[in-house]
């Protein structure tokens, strides 16, 4: 994907992944990771992974709470998200290991972790039920695993308004992925079908803020492959997108901020102490 250009590209620079750590994931990862973490149960001298870590927010969360005893592994298939990082400041407690890596087949031994992680990354797996079995595969006997996973769309209503003008403007259903997991019953049979246990699966609310409504759309575009698709229209075509994003979303204003809530399940199971 070349780099993002156009309206949203103003005053933000860099590559995606650079992109995505700076602008994404303090405002729509970051606030839920201390919630997956103790989903996880994380405690001291846990070996855990990260799943789809991307730039690595929980990995780098987790890393203290397992402390020096401990570790941590970001694992992700995209070698720029573990490229960018590394190059972050190291964080105290156990030291992490960035892995290449891909979900459905994990290359690592069995039993090899405490915890396993997750975070907004199952719905895009092209096979989540054989990506579930290799989450709990690599979990020793009493070990946990711990999932983010959007709700509906329709519980998020910047991004439903989001999606709804960018099927008008752009394509339809490029922003399908993210919440195309929202069933609490087909994440329930998911995990049993996988051999977990004790699955647990509680709704959870917080609210997301941008800037502008203009400041939400770029950054979000700019961040993810939406870029792509949104980059190759014409400006007029960018200038309704946005105009429809603003009108759909004045409830949620005050002023030019924006803020809206956003919903998730937190997701934890796990394995039997004789697995």
């Amino acid at each position: 994907m070349g780099e993002p250009s156009g309206w949203y590209q103003a005053g933000v620079g860099g590559s995606l992944a650079e992109l995505y750590e700076r602008d994404l994931v303090p405002a729509i990862f970051g606030p839920w990771v201390k919630d997956l973490l103790a989903a996880a149960d994380v405690r001291p001298g846990a070996r855990v992974l990260d799943v789809a870590c991307g730039t690595g927010v929980v990995a780098r969360a987790a890393a203290p709470r397992v402390g020096p005893t401990g570790a941590v592994v970001g694992l992700d298939l995209s070698p720029a998200m573990l490229a960018a990082a590394a190059a972050l400041p190291s964080v105290a407690g156990a030291p992490i290991a960035w892995q290449a890596g891909n979900a459905l087949a994990l290359p690592f031994a069995d039993r090899s972790f405490d915890v396993v992680v997750c975070q907004q990354g199952l719905q895009f797996f092209p096979d989540r039920l054989a990506a579930m079995r290799e989450m709990r595969r690599v979990l020793a006997p009493g070990g946990r695993v711990a999932l983010a996973v959007w709700r509906p769309i329709a519980h998020s209503p910047g991004f439903a308004v989001l999606a709804d003008a960018l099927d008008r403007h752009i394509g339809p259903g490029l922003l399908t992925g993210p919440f195309s997991l929202g069933d609490a019953a087909e994440l329930r049979t998911l995990l049993e079908q996988a051999g977990f246990h004790d699955v647990t699966i509680r709704a959870a609310t917080k609210t997301l803020r941008f800037p502008s409504v203009e400041t939400f759309v770029a950054r979000y575009v700019a961040a993810t492959p939406l870029a792509e698709p949104v980059g190759q229209v014409d400006e007029p075509a960018r200038a309704a997108l946005v105009a429809d994003v603003r009108a759909g979303l004045a409830p949620y204003l005050d002023g030019d901020e924006l803020a809206f809530p956003i919903e998730n399940h937190l997701v934890a199971a796990s394995v039997g102490s004789a697995a």
